[in-house]
């Protein structure tokens, strides 16, 4: 009876409909999601225990969702206008757009959420009609603000007010930085223009009639001497009324060679400025100072990405100073002993001649043509012995001074460096050596930023 029994059950399952498994995931994760009027987006982030999976995911889901977000660039907008890579420079306009859209996006909301033992996942959507209106509105604002600063520009650039007719031309650009993409229409002076583009034409016509001249243009100069002695003045002025542009920012910078020189100035009254150079570091005997209108002073928008790329467009006014740096001319002297007694060979004053010269300075066998005198003292003296090893000090002075003058402008002493060896001899010439590594180590350095100030 049992067999039969169990003969029946068998019977029975295998001819019944075998067990379908269900897919419990929601359709928007099965991708059958259809939400025409929506931008969506899903993320996703796995279950690793290395991060926060549910931040990640939504990170994820945002980022999806701003992607189907375009720019669309207008055929008449200010893109279109600039003469660099054109494509290039509208794909770094819409990646750094595309970068705000995921920082100031509002009102989208998550509509669901899945999990399993080793995912994560969530829904996020936003109406394309509510995200019409929002920037809508934004860019009434954004043009009403943009055209009020033009106005004000206008108004400045007619009473003469140029540095601040600028500083307003520059606000006005700020305000609409996020639709330059768009050619937008508005009425300006009784006559309709598109905003940007004329916002951008009418700085650009100004910064044109700014000139900078440099005097002396072109100087020799020795890469040691005081240069505030001899110095570099610039002066700006208006090409049309030949009028001095007081009060305008500027900056200074090594555009070839290297060295100090004071960065940021602002014009007088006469339009004139004093540019401060510090010091001549390169060894290039042409050199080069460029003198600059400083835009990002005067549109304190340098912190804007879309200024800068737009600003990059732009070209300040600007001059230039040549430097023929000469090479100061070194008369050296030396006394260099081991144990009391002259050195067949002056090492320490060799070293310092090679260094010296690889720095751009030149050595004279006559002192009258000499700008800088260079003196080298030191001696070693017997220590003590321990076992089979002999120890031996090395003391010594290096003195830089004038040639005119006398006045000693650096001065370091090497004091009781220790030298090993297996004779006094050795002993010393190890001293010698430490003495040649410490220079060029830790004193050469000084040793230049003191003779060259």
């Amino acid at each position: 009876m049992n067999r039969i029994f169990l003969y029946l059950v068998f019977i029975l399952f295998a001819c019944s409909p075998q067990l379908q498994l269900v897919d419990t995931r929601p359709d928007w994760l099965t991708g059958k999601l259809n939400e025409p009027r929506y931008y969506i987006g899903v993320g996703h982030s796995a279950k690793d225990g290395s991060n926060n999976y549910i931040q990640s995911a939504k990170k994820s889901a945002l980022d999806d969702l701003v992607s189907q977000i375009k720019v669309t660039v207008s055929s008449t907008s200010i893109l279109n206008v600039f003469e660099q890579d054109r494509k290039e420079f509208r794909e770094r306009y819409e990646q750094i757009i595309q970068t705000d859209v995921a920082d100031e996006i509002e009102e989208f909301e998550q509509v669901g959420a899945y999990e399993d033992d080793r995912n994560y996942w969530v829904y996020y959507r936003l109406s394309k009609e509510r995200y019409r209106q929002i920037k809508e509105q934004q860019k009434r604002n954004a043009v009403t603000l943009a055209t009020d600063f033009l106005h004000k520009a206008r108004k400045a650039e007619q009473e003469g007010a140029r540095l601040q007719a600028i500083g307003f031309y520059f606000q006005a650009f700020r305000s609409v930085e996020k639709y330059l993409a768009e050619a937008i229409p508005v009425k300006i002076d009784d006559r309709e223009v598109l905003l940007t583009n004329e916002i951008y034409a009418s700085v650009k016509a100004l910064l044109d009639k700014i000139q900078l001249q440099v005097e002396p243009a072109e100087m020799t100069i020795n890469r040691r001497l005081n240069l505030n002695a001899q110095p570099v003045m610039v002066k700006a002025m208006f090409t049309d009324t030949r009028q001095p542009a007081s009060n305008f920012p500027l900056s200074a910078a090594f555009e070839k060679g290297g060295g100090e020189v004071f960065p940021n100035y602002i014009t007088d009254e006469n339009g004139s400025a004093k540019i401060l150079i510090s010091k001549i570091a390169s060894r290039d005997f042409e050199q080069t100072v460029v003198v600059k209108l400083n835009l990002d002073a005067i549109s304190g928008t340098s912190e804007s990405p879309v200024y800068e790329l737009i600003a990059s467009t732009l070209t300040a006014p600007s001059a230039k100073a040549i430097l023929k740096v000469q090479r100061p001319v070194v008369y050296l002297t030396s006394t260099e002993k081991s144990l009391g007694i002259l050195k067949n060979s002056n090492q320490i004053s060799n070293r310092l001649k090679n260094l010296l010269t690889n720095a751009g300075f030149e050595f004279s066998t006559d002192s009258k043509t000499a700008d800088l005198l260079l003196e080298v003292l030191s001696d070693s003296e017997k220590g003590s012995i321990s076992g089979s090893i002999y120890i031996t000090f090395l003391t010594g002075v290096i003195r830089v001074a004038e040639a005119k003058g006398g006045r000693v402008i650096y001065a370091t002493t090497l004091d009781r460096i220790k030298g090993y060896g297996l004779d006094y001899d050795r002993s010393s010439q190890d001293a010698y050596s430490k003495a040649m590594e410490t220079l060029e180590k830790e004193r050469m350095t000084e040793l230049l930023n003191n003779v060259l100030q």
